[in-house]
């Protein structure tokens, strides 16, 4: 269904998690009212979005069917929401159509800045550099311990082929690394990608395994037990490299406590999250876990990627208020 609205000259915006200054002054300066602040659930279900032509929001804000059917009661005025971000996990689209009211995103704003640091997660996996870290702050001096091994000479798999994965595909193959993909709607990958249509073949093959898929039911502990035994933890390039695993995805995707198991049997030598289940992560077995590295959903978190994202998402909507409709909507 194709939603299309009246056209709005000045309209009212929420940005409920935050957007580039830039990107703010841009909707101000074209006569919009901006209110910048981050509403709590109670709020949420009382219908205070309905007070505004449009909500940006980022993945702190959880835009749930309850919270849309408060906000579309008589005389609301919402009809646009915005994703700064790539992913929509967070937003019912289908209660959103069902209300009318458009919803963007901004898929390409952050790709070089999640590729940067999912490989940036891999290097300092395979090379222990967080663990190298830790220790010198506690006074050790682990030389002899901390021997990584190089990614070049491996193959990778990519759980999922988009432009992120596409991105980290190309900066692996600079690094040495065999490319291998899984994503069963992909129609067009490109062809240096090794295609595998079982994912439990990908994970048999791939000592290093990407994650770059949406949290659906279909994906949920799709990193799991089973397939994390699979992993041949011996390189193209002959090496007893172990088994390393990156998720800058989603969480919920990789199954924390299986994967920690794994980590603590050896057979996966390293995990490194930039995503969680449950976000903030609070208390979790993998931060006792020398194979373990994480970092706080910060894939985006580059200045770069949230002057883009901020740019992209405030011509959306100036789009949106000048004709009602956005070409590049999700519905």
């Amino acid at each position: 269904m194709r939603v299309l609205v009246s056209n709005i000259n000045v309209g009212r915006v929420a940005i409920t998690d935050g957007m580039d200054e830039a990107a703010v002054d841009l909707l101000i300066e074209a006569g919009h009212e901006v209110v910048a602040k981050h509403y709590p659930v109670d709020e949420l279900l009382s219908g205070v979005l309905g007070g505004f032509d449009a909500v940006v929001v980022r993945s702190a804000t959880k835009i749930t069917s309850e919270v849309i059917k408060c906000s579309s009661t008589t005389g609301s005025s919402l009809g646009f929401i915005g994703r700064a971000g790539v992913g929509v996990d967070n937003i019912d689209i289908k209660s959103a159509t069902e209300s009318g009211i458009l919803v963007c995103n901004t898929p390409a704003a952050s790709t070089r800045s999640v590729v940067e640091l999912t490989i940036g997660h891999f290097l300092a996996s395979t090379r222990g550099i967080a663990r190298a870290d830790r220790s010198l702050r506690e006074g050790k001096w682990l030389k002899k311990e901390l021997k990584g091994t190089e990614i070049g000479g491996k193959r990778l798999g990519l759980v999922g082929i988009g432009r992120i994965s596409k991105g980290v595909a190309e900066a692996a193959r600079a690094l040495g690394m065999e490319v291998h993909g899984y994503d069963p709607y992909v129609t067009d990958p490109p062809e240096w990608i090794n295609i595998h249509h079982d994912i439990d073949d990908l994970f048999r093959t791939c000592t290093h395994v990407s994650v770059h898929c949406n949290l659906s039911a279909e994906t949920r502990n799709l990193v799991n037990s089973a397939r994390i035994s699979m992993m041949p933890g011996i390189g193209l390039d002959g090496t007893l490299c172990g088994n390393h695993i990156v998720s800058c995805a989603r969480g919920g995707i990789v199954d924390e406590n299986a994967a920690a198991d794994a980590l603590e049997s050896g057979q996966l030598r390293s995990l490194a999250l930039d995503v969680f289940e449950t976000e903030p992560l609070g208390q979790s077995r993998l931060l006792d876990i020398d194979g373990f590295h994480g970092s706080p959903h910060i894939a985006a978190s580059t200045l770069e990627a949230q002057s883009r994202i901020g740019t992209e998402m405030a011509s959306l909507l100036l789009e949106y208020f000048d004709t009602g409709d956005v070409r590049t909507s999700l519905n």
